[in-house]
C-alpha cells in the first residue's frame, strides 16, 4: 500500500509539472514572433533613418564645412605718442568707450611751447635782417644816382678839356699861344679823363653793391623760410602733445600714468574697435575647394551657449598660416612629412549691436560654412582643365 501511494503521488506530481510547463510552451512562439516583429521594425527604422541621413548628407551635409579653430578678432590700434615728455593728464580709463578724435592723454607742453617761441623769434630776426638790407638797397640806389651825376660831370669836364686842347693845338703850332699853355690844357684833359674813369668805376661798384645787397635780402628770406618750416614742425610737435583716438572703440591694456615719462613710439594703450569685430577661422586646405566669399556662416560662441549668430565669408587668405610665420618651413631640406595645412578665412559677423556688445576679441567660436552655392564648381573646373589639356595635346599634334 505504501508503494502504491508513492506511485500515485509521483503520478500526480508529474501531472502537475506538465500542467505548469504547458503554458510556457504555448507562450513561447508568441514571444518569439513579438521579438521578431520588434527587430524588423527597428531594422526598418534604421534603414529608413540611414537612407534619410545619406540623402541629407549628399544634398546638404557634405557642403557644410566646420571648424572649431576659430577666434573673434579686431584690428586694434596701438596708441603711442609722437613726441617724448612727461605725461601731464590722462583723460580716459581702462575699458572706457571713446570716439574718434577724443583726447586720450596730454604730454607736458612747456618745452615745446618754448621751442615754438624761440623759432618765432628767429623768424622775426630774419625778417628784420631782410628789412635792414632793403633799407641799405635804397641808400645804395641814392649812391648810384650820385655816382651817375659825378660821371656825367666828369664826362662834361673831360669833353671841355679835350675841346680846349683841340682849340689851342693849332694856335701853339703857329706861335699865337705858348706851348706851356697847351701843355697845361693837355694835362687838364688827362686829369678829366682820369676822373671819368674813376666815376665809371665808382658807378660800377655801386651797382655791384646792389647785387650783393639783393643776395643778402634773399639769404635773410631763406633763413626766414627755414625758420618758418621749423616753426611748422614745432607747432606739429606742440599739437602732438595731445594724443587723440584715431578710431572709435574701447580702451584696453592701458599702461600710462600721470607723471610718467614716455618716449616717442612707446605703447601707452590700445583701442579696440568692438563695432568692427570679425572672425578668423583656420580651415583645413581640404575644406576650401567650394568655399567662396559671400557664403552664409553659422557661428556658435563658446561663451554664449545656445546662441547662434549669422555671418558670411568675407575673404580667404592668400597663403597658409605657415607661409606667414616668422620662420616659414623649408620642405626642400631634410625629411618631409605631409601635414594638412590650415588657411585663415575671414568671416564677417552679421549680429545686432546688443549681441556685438557681448563679443570681445580672443573668444573661441565654432563656425559652419554653407558651401552649396558653389555646388558643381569642382566638376566644372575639372571639365575645363580636361578641355585645356586636350587643346594643348591637339596643338602639339599639329
Amino acid at each position: 500500500m505504501a508503494d502504491a501511494n508513492q506511485v500515485n503521488d509521483g503520478q500526480e506530481s508529474a501531472a502537475t509539472d506538465e500542467a505548469r510547463e504547458s503554458p510556457v510552451e504555448t507562450a513561447s512562439p508568441q514571444k518569439k514572433r513579438r521579438i521578431r516583429l520588434i527587430l524588423i521594425i527597428v531594422a526598418a527604422v534604421a534603414i529608413i533613418g540611414g537612407v534619410f541621413w545619406y540623402a541629407r548628407y549628399k544634398s546638404v551635409g557634405q557642403y557644410m564645412q566646420s571648424t572649431n579653430d576659430a577666434f573673434i578678432q579686431a584690428d586694434a590700434v596701438t596708441v603711442a605718442p609722437k613726441v617724448s615728455g612727461y605725461v601731464d593728464k590722462v583723460f580716459v580709463g581702462e575699458n572706457q568707450a571713446v570716439q574718434a578724435g577724443q583726447p586720450l592723454l596730454q604730454i607736458d607742453t612747456r618745452d615745446y611751447r618754448a621751442q615754438t617761441a624761440q623759432i618765432e623769434a628767429q623768424i622775426g630776426v630774419a625778417r628784420a635782417n631782410a628789412e635792414g638790407v632793403q633799407a641799405q638797397i635804397k641808400e645804395q640806389q641814392a649812391a648810384i644816382d650820385r655816382a651817375e651825376a659825378d660821371l656825367r660831370a666828369a664826362q662834361s669836364d673831360a669833353a671841355f678839356a679835350q675841346a680846349e686842347v683841340a682849340r689851342y693845338t693849332p694856335l701853339a703850332a703857329s706861335g699865337a699861344e705858348s706851348r706851356e699853355r697847351l701843355s697845361q690844357l693837355q694835362n687838364q684833359a688827362r686829369q678829366a679823363n682820369a676822373k671819368v674813369a674813376a666815376a665809371n668805376a665808382a658807378l660800377s661798384a655801386s651797382r655791384r653793391r646792389i647785387g650783393t645787397l639783393n643776395a643778402q635780402v634773399q639769404q635773410a628770406r631763406s633763413q626766414g623760410q627755414a625758420a618758418r618750416a621749423q616753426l611748422d614742425a614745432a607747432e606739429v610737435n606742440l599739437g602732438s602733445t595731445t594724443i587723440r583716438a584715431a578710431i572709435a572703440g574701447r580702451v584696453g591694456n592701458k599702461t600710462v600714468r600721470v607723471g610718467q615719462f614716455v618716449q616717442a613710439g612707446t605703447r601707452t594703450m590700445s583701442i579696440v574697435p568692438v563695432s568692427q569685430l570679425y572672425i578668423e577661422a583656420n580651415f583645413k586646405e581640404t575644406q576650401l575647394g567650394l568655399m567662396r566669399p559671400g557664403q552664409p556662416v553659422k557661428i556658435e560662441v563658446d561663451a554664449l551657449e545656445g546662441v547662434e549668430i549669422k555671418g558670411h565669408v568675407e575673404s580667404v587668405a592668400p597663403g597658409t598660416g605657415a607661409q606667414f610665420s616668422l620662420l616659414p618651413p623649408q620642405n626642400a631640406t631634410g625629411n618631409f612629412t605631409k601635414i594638412v595645412q590650415r588657411i585663415p578665412v575671414r568671416i564677417a559677423v552679421d549680429a545686432d549691436p546688443q549681441t556685438r556688445s557681448l563679443l570681445v576679441p580672443g573668444m573661441s567660436v565654432e563656425v559652419v560654412v554653407d558651401t552649396r552655392s558653389a555646388k558643381g564648381a569642382l566638376k566644372r573646373i575639372a571639365e575645363q582643365q580636361d578641355q585645356h589639356n586636350e587643346a594643348r595635346e591637339g596643338a602639339r599634334g599639329r
